[in-house]
């Protein structure tokens, strides 16, 4: 038995569970984990961060290979091609959205709660987003799936950290910068019609909402 550690608010822990589900691997989940700096939680995630998963006493740490760790381990519903090279494009895509988008915006999320950005901080995000919307409209397919016609690890981290790119820049950049890529919005509400993706939604929801009380 495996267990995944972190809470459902964050997108990374998020885009794990959902690779879980979708490949119907049996596994225990704690949901009460945050990111931490006290020395007992180093011992278990050295950089501070979530999710890591819990493997027959080992910790394994960082999202990624978190997923190409259930990719290898549990390969009968697979979430990567089989040929190399497609499989290198898929990984291709997902660097897309979470380095050159997801992470881009990253610095704007403390922001959310009302604190000014300053204007260096927007300049740079506004160009850097910009960018990576440029590069995703490249390289995304949208055969229904981001990476073509079968379901993998790039729908997973599109699904988590797409809304919150959208969401960013509306607020502080004055506009949905994913607008420009118009398959968005209906291929995200198609993920969100797959059983798995639409529970880890309602969890992520249920746990925002519970965080503001």
């Amino acid at each position: 038995m495996i267990k995944l550690c972190g809470f459902r608010i964050s997108n990374y822990h998020n885009k794990v569970r959902i690779a879980l589900l979708e490949k119907d691997v049996p596994h225990e989940e704690n949901e009460n984990v945050k990111p931490s700096q006290e020395a007992d939680y180093l011992e278990k995630s050295p950089m501070g961060k979530v999710p890591y998963l819990e493997v027959d006493g080992e910790c394994l740490r960082e999202s990624a290979v978190i997923m190409e760790y259930l990719e290898d381990a549990y390969p009968a519903r697979p979430l990567l091609p089989r040929d190399p090279l497609a499989r290198a494009k898929v990984r291709e895509l997902n660097t897309f959205i979470e380095l050159h988008l997801e992470l881009v915006v990253r610095p704007l999320y403390r922001h959310l709660g009302g604190k000014p950005v300053p204007d260096e901080l927007r300049q740079r995000a506004e160009k850097d987003v910009a960018k990576g919307v440029r590069s995703l409209k490249a390289v995304a397919k949208f055969e229904p799936y981001i990476a073509g016609t079968e379901l993998t690890i790039a729908d997973c981290a599109a699904f988590v950290h797409l809304p919150l790119v959208t969401l960013v820049t509306k607020n502080f950049l004055g506009r949905d910068f994913l607008e420009d890529i118009p398959q968005v919005k209906p291929y995200l509400k198609m993920l969100g019609e797959r059983p798995a993706f639409a529970r880890v939604n309602e969890d992520r929801r249920a746990a925002t909402a519970a965080a503001k009380k």
